[in-house]
């Protein structure tokens, strides 16, 4: 579920390193991503939010009119039902003139939350009225605790078929007919899928914790909602092996995809003899608050009387990633791994110049108090890192859903 005027500012990108479809926006965030597995059955919404166009039925029709002379896709409609039944059944038969293949029908008001009582006989009207399909949706809260509860609420309702939202977020394993997985095998699986697709981890994050509902206080739910990366998801449960494991065959990957590239394009292979190389990444939880390893390099030019360190970076057009190569004394610094963004990639390249030269970077316990002091004293001077970014967004990790739903070729439930 998307605005659709974030979808509009994206430019489509062919990630070969994932086997996905991005839409990438111009701040560089995935926006939505797919796969072929998904192809015939992903199910995207979009379009005003809270039943906004529930008021404006002129509207709806232009909308839904224009979509269907406009694309071969099958397109539906979803609404919620309105305050009479008359002034339903008289809307959706208009949306049905339109040409749309089918409509779903969350059988509540708009002002009405999970915790009212969903409408069946509504619903069911509906059904009776209309040629087109009518899938029902809203049962999640308390019709659908199983899957043989599914069909008991199509029968109810008398629809073609059923849309489940939230009971599929709190465990996708409800369309199993032998029952519920235990939530723990879920949330593994689910976690794995989302690291080797690069799933951003406030998405990620924000799916656990609606699985873990009311475990969120448990010790696992307090790591999970502490977690500011997918490497410390992972960890939180007990994936952190996984995790670089997978990470290290992306970068693999990566590398073998952008040399290929070089040499298909006829373009020379960048020179960076002279460069000294490590495989660093920059981990934020390793340094206090307020120091970076940026700060300790600039720190240490200044004592030693040097120019200020110069950062040169790149972004690779194949998967968008960053490196950055730092000049210090007319010798260059370059961590080998890339990046998911600028700051992050510069913030590497200075750990292999101050690792090189044997020089404290910073972390826990090695923090110098000149540099205490001179942070006091000009706060904004090297702003580094992406503490900034994590700290401007508190909160916000299990509030924002990012709901995608779709399934493989073959069964959608391969692999429990």
């Amino acid at each position: 579920e998307l605005i659709d005027l974030k979808m509009i500012q994206c430019k489509r990108v062919v990630n070969e390193v994932l086997s996905t479809v991005d839409f990438v926006a111009p701040d560089d965030r995935v926006v939505f991503r797919t796969c072929e597995r998904e192809q015939n059955r992903v199910v995207f919404q979009m379009g005003g939010m809270g039943a906004a166009l529930l008021s404006d039925p002129d509207k709806i029709e232009k909308i839904l009119s224009t979509l269907v002379r406009g694309t071969r896709r099958p397109v539906t409609c979803k609404i919620r039902i309105l305050p009479s039944l008359e002034d339903t059944l008289s809307l959706v038969k208009r949306i049905e003139r339109t040409g749309i293949a089918a409509i779903a029908v969350h059988g509540r008001k708009r002002e009405e939350q999970p915790q009212h009582p969903v409408s069946c006989e509504v619903i069911k009207a509906i059904a009776d009225t209309l040629s087109i399909p009518v899938i029902a949706n809203g049962g999640s809260h308390d019709h659908i605790q199983q899957y043989s509860d599914i069909e008991d609420f199509r029968q109810a309702t008398a629809a073609s078929s059923v849309m489940v939202a939230r009971a599929a977020m709190w465990n996708p394993s409800i369309f199993l007919k032998e029952g519920l997985r235990p939530l723990e095998e879920v949330m593994q699986k689910y976690i794995r899928y989302a690291v080797q697709y690069d799933n951003h981890y406030t998405n990620t994050k924000y799916c656990l914790c609606q699985m873990l509902r009311e475990q969120l206080e448990s010790p696992q739910g307090r790591l999970l909602h502490a977690a500011q990366s997918s490497r410390e998801i992972c960890e939180a449960f007990g994936l952190g092996a996984f995790y670089e494991e997978t990470t290290q065959e992306l970068d693999a990957q990566r590398a073998k995809l952008s040399a290929r590239t070089s040499e298909e394009t006829g373009e020379p292979a960048e020179d960076t003899s002279g460069v000294i190389k490590m495989a660093v990444k920059f981990d934020r939880r390793a340094y206090p608050a307020q120091i970076t390893p940026k700060m300790c390099l600039l720190e240490w030019c200044r004592r030693e009387k040097l120019a200020q360190p110069v950062y040169e970076t790149v972004q690779r057009p194949l998967d968008r990633l960053f490196s950055s190569i730092v000049t210090v004394a007319e010798q260059k610094y370059q961590s080998t791994l890339w990046d998911k963004s600028k700051k992050l990639a510069e913030q590497a390249a200075a750990i292999v110049c101050l690792r090189s030269q044997g020089l404290p970077e910073g972390r826990l316990g090695e923090e110098s108090p000149s540099l205490h002091k001179r942070k006091r004293e000009a706060p904004d001077q090297d702003p580094g890192g992406p503490r900034a970014q994590e700290l401007a967004q508190p909160g916000e990790l299990c509030k924002k859903p990012f709901v995608a739903l779709g399934s493989s070729e073959e069964s959608p439930l391969e692999g429990w």
